[in-house]
């Protein structure tokens, strides 16, 4: 993949709501938001529309719905309201809105997406998809659902085989043309196995980066995806992430890394077979 069609969002998760930040973020040439219905305490967007309504139009903003006060629901009506509020309160339509973490309610997932797709077609966003943390639930259920426009997945170092195995299973099944990652450091950039582990050894020759950069990098490969969320309230380290997504990383080894993690989870799914007989 060519860095030029590599995209950092700014993620909204747990990130402060400055204008500073965004004024920073659109310096640096980051024009992708990425939120949520329930960021902010329910407030993500009302506070982006007050704090910084004349800078949104700059932004391409996705955002998800499927978390309520309540908890979890996929509920048809309380989707469709929750995009019309998101549409208000934000002042325009989002350009994107995923289903958030279908996983949580499987047996609704193929209406849920019925419902975004009607909403993309009544010009209350231009794309629909769905945002999953985690899909090997969503693949033991039986659905048929119309392709998405976009889905967005964890991506990184430190996701597990299984769960990258599960990504590459529902690419295939749900037909899916636009990968987005999301949490390349797990939400947790300053975590000091990012000090022990080199992962400059995904770069190719003759390039510099730390190991954040380098980190950044490599979730563009693993798995293979155009844009990637990244949370910070610090625009020195947006600034880390934007250098991070112009290296470029060995497909060599990006394969073998995805071979070695393969085999060792088989590894270790067989010692544990073993114990329980």
């Amino acid at each position: 993949m060519r860095t030029a069609d590599r995209r950092i969002a700014l993620g909204l998760y747990r990130t402060g709501h400055t204008r500073h930040l965004l004024e920073g973020a659109l310096e640096l040439g980051v024009t992708d938001l990425d939120t949520a219905f329930n960021y902010h305490h329910f407030a993500s967007h009302r506070t982006l529309a007050a704090i910084a309504g004349d800078l949104l139009p700059a932004f391409t903003i996705s955002t998800k719905v499927g978390y309520f006060p309540e908890g979890h629901d996929f509920d048809p009506a309380r989707l469709r309201a929750a995009v019309e509020q998101s549409a208000r309160e934000l002042g325009r339509a989002p350009d994107t809105v995923l289903l958030h973490n279908p996983e949580s309610s499987v047996e609704s997932f193929a209406d849920a997406c019925a419902v975004l797709l009607e909403m993309r077609d009544a010009g209350l966003c231009k794309n629909w998809g769905f945002s999953t943390w985690d899909p090997r639930r969503l693949l033991e259920a039986h659905w048929a659902i119309p392709r998405p426009d976009v889905a967005m997945v964890r991506a990184g170092l430190t996701v597990s085989a299984a769960v990258l195995n599960a990504i590459d299973e529902l690419v295939d099944r749900a037909e899916i043309t636009e990968l987005w990652g999301m949490a390349p450091f797990a939400g947790n950039a300053d975590d000091s196995i990012w000090q022990t582990v080199d992962t400059s050894t995904f770069l190719l020759p003759g390039q510099q980066g730390g190991a954040l950069q380098a980190g950044v990098a490599t979730a563009f490969a693993i798995p293979e995806v155009t844009r990637l969320a990244v949370g910070t309230s610090v625009v020195e380290h947006l600034a880390e992430v934007v250098d991070g997504s112009r290296l470029e990383v060995s497909t060599e080894r990006v394969t073998e890394y995805r071979v070695l993690l393969r085999e060792r989870a088989t590894v270790s799914a067989g010692a544990l077979s073993r114990k329980d007989r």
